[in-house]
């Protein structure tokens, strides 16, 4: 016979891990003498080192008690789905570590490759921090709104920014028209510009229908910040 201490000695665990045991059902409660002290057997030890060992090969302690008296084949099959289970966390956690990997990016975590690529090409042309979170912000909209059509308009914009002087100039000149007065005289210019530019130039994705019109909506009407009163009367100017 044998005190808890000395079982848990023996074991290799703590006074405390028994008695959790204990509470889970997963070692039997021993018998106790005449002072009213737990009096272990060499079956508690043999049992408390299987508990143990399947506690520490990642077995969930709610899988071990069904294990503990499993024959040979049903704990193989138990030991294979349990492996499998740790595999699909393991993944999981790679997958969590990549992201917390790409969180020190900023936006990285939140839009695709190419976008982010873009936002820093947006970065390096000039644009302004509130242009680039308004862009940030919309394409994470799109891509929710038409994820293949995003694709192909995010190809098409970066193409244009690196490879057309006009479009790069009117871009900067539109960021720089937000905070303009309404009645300035350079936004008649600059829209007679703008149509110009768009009368030369046929954009790939306008044939393409959008997936998620009501997303799309949000992405062009609900962002913070996404108009002034200088770029309304751009737009008026645009359209007239």
């Amino acid at each position: 016979m044998i005190t808890i201490g000395r079982l848990a000695e023996y074991a290799g665990v703590s006074v405390k891990a028994v008695r959790h045991y204990h509470e889970r059902g997963l070692l039997a409660e021993p018998g106790r003498d005449s002072s009213g002290y737990r009096r272990y057997t060499a079956q508690h030890a043999v049992d408390l080192v299987k508990i143990r060992t399947l506690a520490a090969a990642g077995v969930p302690l709610a899988r071990v008690k069904d294990l503990l008296d499993a024959d040979p084949d049903q704990l193989a099959e138990a030991i294979a789905e349990i492996d499998g289970d740790l595999r699909d966390r393991i993944e999981g956690l790679r997958r969590t570590r990549e992201q917390l990997a790409q969180l020190r990016g900023g936006e990285r975590l939140f839009v695709a490759s190419e976008v982010a690529a873009h936002l820093d090409e947006l970065r390096a042309l000039g644009a302004s921090d509130r242009q680039i979170r308004l862009e940030r912000d919309g394409w994470i909209l799109m891509h929710t709104a038409s994820p293949e059509d995003a694709a192909v308009w995010i190809t098409e914009k970066r193409e244009l920014i690196e490879g057309d002087a006009e479009f790069r100039a009117l871009y900067l000149d539109h960021d720089a028209a937000f905070g303009w007065a309404p009645d300035d005289p350079r936004l008649a210019a600059l829209a007679d510009r703008t149509r110009t530019w768009m009368a030369g130039h046929r954009s790939r994705s306008e044939p393409r229908p959008v997936q998620n019109p009501a997303i799309a909506r949000l992405a062009r009407q609900s962002q913070p910040g996404a108009t002034s009163p200088a770029w309304d009367r751009l737009a008026r100017l645009m359209q007239d």
